[in-house]
């Protein structure tokens, strides 16, 4: 299966309620009036595309059917895909080495099995990668990312439970060093009840990491259960002002009819989303292709 296949395969329930409305739309219109707006403006809002972010794309598709001359609602969904894939495009991350990446999330948003996926699609690609247990706050976590990685084939870095993760973080970095590893994928604590911590957690973290791997770029992806919808919109915002968030991973989006939420963390938060994940196998995370995401939304 292809990637844009496994994309359209992921979407598919978000797929099949909003481009089922969309098809409905372009039926039950012959002009691109106020009521076509308005009703395209509650298939957006349903999808969890947001209210604002609703608002500045049909805002735009207006301008653009207008200054095009578009009068045809055919036209206008031809053209509001180019405009949806634009407001969610940003430039690729760049896979450096050495790197550091940080993998931040509250539990339970697919953070244990993103870094599993993201080892062994990194593995493939031809990089050395470790595992770095740094969540010994949750119970088991270290467990549970031993299984991922075994799965994946690449070696963990782990401690006991309770033990200081920037401790942890440290013997990462000397195993890095010493394996000339390409990638050094940290997990961390999701605590967002007591966010003052936590912000002191990951700064502790940088710190070691500039401190004792200077010559590694420091990134940190945020995980983001896509089924939340709009709830996980409010946790981005919260670990957004927490730490320094380089992008978003979005799980879970084959369990969603509201896969819009994608749209809206990029225009609302500014973030990139970097992966988007789907399934439990270990190529069931892709690199995220705005383009792609619609056309497959879209049908």
């Amino acid at each position: 299966m292809g990637l844009f296949d496994r994309i359209k395969t992921g979407l598919k329930k978000t797929r099949d309620v909003f481009s089922g409305r969309m098809d409905e739309l372009v039926e039950n219109y012959k002009e691109l009036d106020d009521d076509f707006y308005e009703d395209l403006s509650d298939i957006l809002i349903m999808a969890d595309v947001g209210v604002k972010t609703t608002e500045l794309a049909v805002g735009q598709l207006k301008q653009k059917c207008v200054q095009e001359k578009i009068g045809n609602p055919e036209k206008a969904k031809e053209a509001l895909k180019d405009i949806l894939a634009g407001i969610m495009h940003a430039d690729a991350m760049p896979l450096e080495s050495p790197m550091v990446l940080l993998i931040i999330g509250v539990n339970g948003v697919g953070k244990t099995t993103s870094i599993g996926k993201l080892a062994s699609r990194m593995k493939a690609m031809g990089r050395r990668v470790i595992i770095c247990a740094a969540d010994t706050f949750r119970a088991a976590a270290a467990e549970q990312l031993t299984v991922w990685a075994e799965r994946a084939d690449v070696p963990i870095v782990k401690q006991k439970e309770g033990a200081d993760p920037a401790a942890v973080v440290f013997d990462g970095i000397q195993a890095a060093k010493g394996r000339h590893a390409d990638v050094l994928l940290v997990d961390t604590a999701g605590r967002l009840h007591n966010k003052t911590h936590l912000m002191e957690e990951l700064r502790k973290i940088s710190r070691v990491v500039e401190r004792e791997y200077p010559q590694a770029r420091l990134h940190a992806l945020l995980v983001i259960d896509a089924t939340t919808g709009q709830n996980g919109l409010a946790q981005a915002q919260v670990f957004r002002d927490v730490a320094n968030i380089d992008g978003i991973i979005l799980t879970k989006l084959d369990g969603t009819a509201k896969g819009g939420i994608a749209i809206a963390i990029r225009n609302e938060l500014g973030l990139p989303v970097r992966y988007i994940g789907f399934g439990e196998q270990l190529d069931d995370m892709q690199p995220f292709d705005a383009r792609q995401f619609v056309d497959a939304l879209f049908g």
